[in-house]
């Protein structure tokens, strides 16, 4: 069946594909590359580069009382993350009015702006049908962890879009070398976190990826790849996404909202058992610099507990109604993990400085 046919009467057949990997893997590359592939399609195709969209204060960090650490603001920084999906969704309703969002999380007006100016005068098609031509937006982040994949996949479900993914995978040395060779390049540290945190599509396990490719983006695209790529976001505008009648979305979502509450509790718990740490250390007379290096352990140590516990519950969490899932139990059990960990890092600390 044609996609304009599967896509309904009156509307545009429209496609969600998101652009995942590190940073420097070639992602923004990849766009532009589609983009004038689009075209030539007879598509009208626009990038949201995320970074582009979301203020720089929201990736900023801030420091937490007693010098524990510098935590991100990750709850700003989703918020804004949802704002560009909403601004999306509102385009898809009223392409003509630009999204009201709550000055909190606001994004980047102009930015914005840019991105559908080619979606609403878009170069090379009549105007009069192009509210007929199929629509793609090439959605540009890094999308580590799978729920923020999810989140586009449930908003392509929620309007029956297209949806895909494309994961680029570099290998690590070629990413840290083409970000310190661009003008503002970001800090290797950052990278060197976020390949702790990365989590590429897995189909296996999460059936809503299944529409997903891979490409090696260690060497030059080729021609092939962006083939593939045609491809699969082809094939996902014929094939838009509609409600189902179990209920195995509202269970993924669950399980996804419950890993969720479990981390938060369990960072909220270990903030507490650090600044007690910190306090101990104080008590016992610790140097500056050893307490600036017991801060840095507990914080290194805490997020790559974090992330493990996160990695675990979505492995092993049951599809089960959240009230069957003791909550309380399993951030007990998990603190208790941390909070050996951490005694073990400021006893260390305690006799180093002795």
């Amino acid at each position: 069946m044609a996609a304009e046919e599967k896509a309904g009467v009156g509307r545009a057949p429209s496609c969600l594909c998101v652009l995942c990997g590190l940073p420097a893997a070639g992602k923004s590359t990849l766009a532009r590359t589609v983009l004038s592939a689009a075209a030539q399609h007879g598509w009208r195709a626009t990038v949201v580069p995320y970074d582009d969209l979301i203020p720089e204060h929201a990736f900023q960090t801030r420091a937490v009382e007693d010098g524990v650490a510098l935590q991100d603001v990750h709850t700003e920084w989703k918020l804004h993350r949802h704002a560009v999906l909403q601004c999306i969704e509102q385009f898809m309703k009223k392409p003509e009015v630009l999204a009201e969002l709550p000055s909190k999380c606001q994004i980047n007006r102009a930015a914005w702006e840019q991105c559908i100016h080619t979606l609403l005068q878009p170069e090379g098609l009549d105007h009069s049908c192009a509210d007929r031509t199929p629509l793609l937006f090439l959605l540009d982040d890094n999308f580590y962890y799978p729920s923020m994949r999810y989140e586009v996949y449930q908003l392509a479900r929620k309007h029956s879009l297209g949806f895909c993914q494309v994961y680029l995978h570099c290998d690590l040395e070629s990413c840290i070398s083409r970000n310190q060779s661009r003008s503002e390049p970001i800090s290797t540290e950052v990278i060197l976190e976020m390949v702790k945190r990365l989590e590429s599509p897995n189909p296996q396990k999460n059936p809503w990826e299944t529409k997903s490719i891979f490409l090696n983006t260690t060497d030059n695209l080729s021609k092939c790849d962006i083939q593939k790529v045609m491809e699969l976001i082809s094939s996902a505008l014929s094939n838009p996404l509609s409600p189902v009648e179990d209920n195995t979305e509202q269970k993924e979502a669950a399980r996804l909202k419950c890993a969720s509450s479990v981390v938060h509790q369990a960072d909220q718990a270990c903030r507490r058992l650090i600044s007690e740490a910190m306090k101990t250390a104080r008590e016992n007379q610790v140097s500056s610099e050893h307490m600036r290096s017991l801060a840095t352990q507990l914080n290194e140590s805490k997020a790559t507990f974090l992330h493990n516990l996160r990695k675990q519950l979505l492995q092993e969490t049951p599809l089960t109604q959240e009230e069957d899932f003791d909550v309380e139990r399993v951030v007990k059990r998990a603190v208790d993990v941390f909070d050996h960990e951490k005694k073990e890092i400021l006893l260390r600390i305690i006799n180093d400085h002795k």
